[in-house]
């Protein structure tokens, strides 16, 4: 059985004081106990403060990137081993923005995930594809290309505790959603190609999150589906109230 994930990605929102101020209500808002995991992903200025605030919560927090290298003359990067040194257990890999804005390619994907991986962190690798390529019938073939770059090189013991993010990028921020139906598909598709090209216990095993402008209205009709095992969610994340809407959907 997998167990599901509810992921909130802040973005570039909110500084030290409002971070925690916000972990804590949120911590008061979810209660001691879920009935899925639940993590946060501040900026890299209030990992260690908010890590503090939720620790020995049912809260993990993560990272919103990573570096692949572990130190040297990389102005203002962050390496694995800072990110676990602040108490933080998962970080985000290759999220659309990072791709579309910073040159997220699969090839430093596939790094990133490699050092998220020797300093034990729970990966979360996004993909996805944009309405052009939706539009021009490409959609399993750019993922199928990302899941193959990212996971070159690691056996399916060291893919483990990979999480898979499914953002379809036209509907990220745009108040659009993939129906039902088309997630499903596409997470379907998904699960089948990692049994293909990697194990078929590893896929069944993996969670498969769904991204994408995702709400507390939406939320428990995407998670009735039988390959969606959480939520990465944005702008839905940065308010207690609809935040615990997504987390207590059911």
């Amino acid at each position: 059985m997998r167990r599901p994930l509810i992921a909130g990605n802040w973005k570039l929102h909110k500084v030290c004081d409002e971070a925690v101020d916000f972990a804590r209500e949120l911590l008061d808002a979810v209660g001691s106990k879920t009935e899925v995991d639940v993590m946060v992903a501040p900026t890299f200025t209030s990992l260690f403060p908010v890590c503090q605030t939720l620790k020995s919560s049912p809260i993990s927090v993560g990272a919103q990137d990573i570096f692949w290298e572990s130190k040297g003359a990389w102005t203002g990067e962050i390496s694995a081993e800072m990110i676990a040194s602040t108490g933080a257990t998962h970080v985000i890999i290759g999220h659309s923005e990072r791709r579309q804005f910073f040159g997220e390619t699969d090839e430093t994907v596939n790094k990133k995930l490699k050092a998220a991986l020797s300093c034990d962190l729970t990966p979360l690798v996004c993909i996805g594809e944009t309405d052009e390529e939706r539009s021009t019938g490409k959609t399993f073939d750019v993922l199928k290309g990302q899941i193959k770059g990212a996971f070159e090189g690691l056996s399916p013991d060291e893919l483990a505790p990979v999480v898979l993010a499914y953002e379809p990028v036209w509907a990220i921020g745009t108040g659009n959603t993939a129906t039902p139906e088309m997630v499903q598909e596409v997470h379907a598709f998904l699960r089948q190609f990692v049994a293909e090209f990697t194990q078929k216990d590893l896929a069944n095993g993996m969670r498969i999150l769904y991204g994408g402008s995702v709400k507390s209205g939406n939320i428990a009709e995407l998670m009735a589906l039988e390959d969606v095992d959480g939520a990465l969610v944005g702008g839905a994340s940065l308010e207690v109230e609809s935040f615990k809407g997504i987390v207590r959907y059911n």
